[in-house]
């Protein structure tokens, strides 16, 4: 009998949360209604958000285009990876509908943006709690979703294969994490050519505004906020989201059975209804007040239901306590991370006026001083992460190391938890970006300008933030999937400690895969960037009238040039993620391919959060200067800050966020391909060769994506039109 009433709970509170999840997108469809009643402001306003949001869904739509052969490839491979036919083509189907999900979230998220953003540039003419409250709001439409589709798509698939609901449920982690992928990368090197590129030409060579209509890349550069921090984001933030719910469900049924399957289902059923809460105490109490203050108050709200929502969950349906205080270390861990990120990279905080003081000497000063705030941060980080980690292995110390694995997977599930709040903080960012470009080119007054400067600062803090949460997030997950990767695989009894030199040589080539990687995206940034430079000083230079302002800039061409030049890069830089782990695997077996996952989660950790806090850094200090700081707009303090902040763009808005992605990427390989590997163990001529392929494509990638970042302009990309 109390079997059968555990049952009929665990039914009743699985069609729960799928109605919890209904909840979450009529929630988003509320939001972007409730957004959309709001005035646009006059029609040069409106001119330039359409051009805005034309750009923006040209980039994605050729973007998808590009990526969907790849999309039904790889299906086709995973339906193969599976010895069970109804298994195979679950997690094919799985794998593409992760990936639909991942891409609507972008897309949908990314347009709501791009109406918003006039929006809130409008609403800055009357008070700043109105900007504040539409672009903040708009933000959560992309929270709610990520909400709604991730534990849609996960109940779904465990009420249809229950017990074998792992199995499946891989595919649709693994087709999430590289849609994110692709649109990190190409979302990133486009945002951050065009930002390059406005910025060196037109405030160094013709010290012009910021957003001044003059500039050729101005329309490409507001594009890239989007497509980099709205759609990129919002894609990562949902592969975290999905693959924290993959691994806390694969581990808590081999370690606790339906209930350890249920219970993080529930955790992110009660973040949707306090999110909810949260967003609606998002306000200013007066003017003055710092925006980002009223975000902090919403956000600890939101925390402070969610933790009485899981202890009373963790008590009367866990019986256990201990799965409260797992989720509750998770949720300690995001708000530790939005403090220390906030003490780094914030203009209220004394870090980054040390940053603006350096730049009185010069570029060099100013790079160093950006350095060592990032690298400092990353070491706190890690520590609190490792600490974290520790939490739950000493909660769960009694149950074994199963127990103590899921209770890792729980910290995850915790920590994004609050992924409404989260993401509604990072979309902020972007949005009030544009809407002071927007007030910038429409010329609106200058007291609506300066409460749309003050919230572009708090997004700058806010997208640091969530880049910072995105890694953390990003390096329990892969915990967890190293802990599935040695758990439902049959390895659980693999070595990967310092005596065996192959696991050694794993862990080294691991940990350099960041670097690598980092490196090939800052080039294919730099070589992007050359072209934009090349066109806008041709522009200045050709076109007629432009400097007098009477004639427009072509924009379109600008946008152009972004858009191929990063769906260039995307093809290799995805291959070196997805072969890079089957080749060590074959190669060395999987002990080393245990040392390479977990170097490479050292060293991705490390890098990630040192280029999201130095830019996040470097761009608060040039917007204290412009301000009026140390001469103000125009002084060489100002020219110092630019090169600082030029030089942060592409390490905490491409290199950086495409590492949480990349991470999870080699993971979710690493597992898929575990059973071929362990099959294919003796150097039989078909795996030697396989291995030279596997290497040869590496190499060719890595070579293509190190091509020269040549400095004048490529004529046949300008020419596609």
């Amino acid at each position: 009998m109390g079997e059968d009433l555990e049952l009929n709970f665990e039914e009743y509170a699985l069609w729960s949360i799928i109605a919890i999840a209904v909840i979450s997108l009529a929630y988003a469809v509320f939001l972007i209604r409730q957004m959309l009643k709001e005035s646009e402001g006059t029609e040069k306003m409106k001119r330039v958000s359409n051009a805005i949001r034309a750009g923006a869904n040209a980039y994605l739509n050729r973007q998808f285009k590009a990526i969907a052969s790849i999309i039904l490839i790889l299906a086709v491979a995973l339906y193969l990876t599976a010895q069970d036919g109804g298994i195979g083509f679950g997690r094919a189907t799985a794998f593409v509908v992760g990936a639909i999900f991942s891409g609507t979230i972008g897309y949908v998220g990314m347009n709501t943006a791009t109406r918003a953003n006039v929006r809130v540039a409008n609403a800055a003419k009357r008070s700043l709690g109105e900007a504040l409250r539409i672009a903040y709001r708009s933000g959560a439409v992309v929270g709610m979703l990520t909400n709604g589709l991730g534990l849609l798509g996960s109940v779904v698939i465990f009420m249809i294969y229950r017990d074998r609901a792992y199995e499946v449920l891989l595919g649709f982690g693994f087709g999430g994490t590289l849609l994110a992928l692709f649109m990190r990368v190409g979302g990133g090197i486009y945002t951050k050519a065009a930002d390059i590129g406005a910025d060196l030409v037109g405030k160094i060579e013709k010290n012009i505004p910021e957003d001044d209509p003059r500039n050729a890349a101005v329309i490409a550069d507001l594009v890239g906020d989007n497509v980099g921090d709205c759609a990129g984001m919002a894609a990562d933030i949902f592969e975290s989201y999905e693959v924290t719910i993959v691994s806390a469900m694969i581990l808590g049924f081999a370690a606790f059975g339906h209930m350890g399957v249920i219970f993080p289902l529930l955790v992110r059923g009660i973040g949707v209804f306090s999110s909810i809460i949260g967003t609606y105490a998002v306000r200013v109490r007066s003017e003055t007040e710092n925006a980002f203050d009223a975000i902090k108050r919403g956000f600890n709200l939101s925390a402070v239901l969610s933790i009485i929502g899981f202890a009373v969950v963790a008590v009367y349906y866990a019986n256990d306590i201990r799965f409260f205080w797992a989720t509750l270390a998770g949720i300690v861990l995001a708000i530790m991370i939005n403090y220390t990120t906030e003490h780094f990279t914030s203009i209220e905080k004394d870090l980054v006026g040390e940053l603006a003081k350096s730049t009185k000497t010069g570029a060099a000063t100013t790079i160093l001083t950006g350095l060592a705030i990032g690298l400092e941060n990353s070491v706190w980080a890690v520590i609190i992460i490792s600490a974290t980690i520790a939490a739950s292995a000493v909660i769960f110390q009694s149950a074994g190391a199963l127990a103590i694995a899921y209770g890792v997977s729980l910290t995850g599930i915790g920590m994004l938890t609050l992924t409404g709040n989260t993401i509604a903080m990072d979309v902020f960012g972007p949005i009030c970006d544009n809407a002071n470009g927007i007030g910038e080119m429409a010329k609106i007054d200058r007291k609506a300008r300066r409460r749309l400067a003050s919230l572009d600062a708090v997004g700058n803090t806010t997208k640091a933030i969530t880049k910072g949460i995105a890694i953390g997030s990003a390096v329990i997950a892969a915990v967890s999937l190293f802990q599935s990767f040695t758990q439902m695989t049959g390895l659980a009894g693999i070595r990967v400690d310092r005596v065996d030199p192959l696991v050694f040589v794993g862990f080294l080539i691991g940990g350099a895969l960041p670097f690598m990687f980092c490196s090939l995206i800052i080039r294919s940034v730099g070589r992007a960037a050359n072209l934009i430079v090349e066109e806008v000083r041709r522009q200045f230079r050709e076109v007629k009238g432009l400097w007098n302002g009477t004639v427009e800039p072509d924009y379109a061409r600008v946008v152009d040039i972004c858009t191929i030049s990063a769906q260039k890069e995307l093809i290799a830089l995805g291959a070196i993620a997805l072969l890079t782990p089957i080749a060590i695997g074959l190669l060395l077996h999987e002990e080393a391919l245990g040392g390479f996952l977990a170097g490479a989660i050292l060293s991705a950790q490390l890098l990630a959060v040192f280029m999201a806090t130095a830019g996040g850094a470097w761009d608060n200090a040039k917007k204290m200067i412009e301000d009026g700081l140390y001469g103000g707009k125009g002084s060489d303090a100002h020219k110092a800050s630019i090169v600082g902040d030029t030089v942060g763009d592409p390490l905490k808005d491409t290199a950086g966020p495409a590492l949480n992605p990349m991470i999870k990427v080699i993971n979710l390989v690493s597992l898929l391909i575990a059973p071929l590997i362990i099959a294919n163990e003796q150097m039989t001529p078909q795996v030697i060769i396989a291995i030279i392929a596997l290497v040869a494509a590496i190499l060719i990638a890595i070579w293509y994506s190190k091509k020269e970042a040549y400095i004048g302009v490529d004529e046949s990309i300008l020419r596609r039109r």
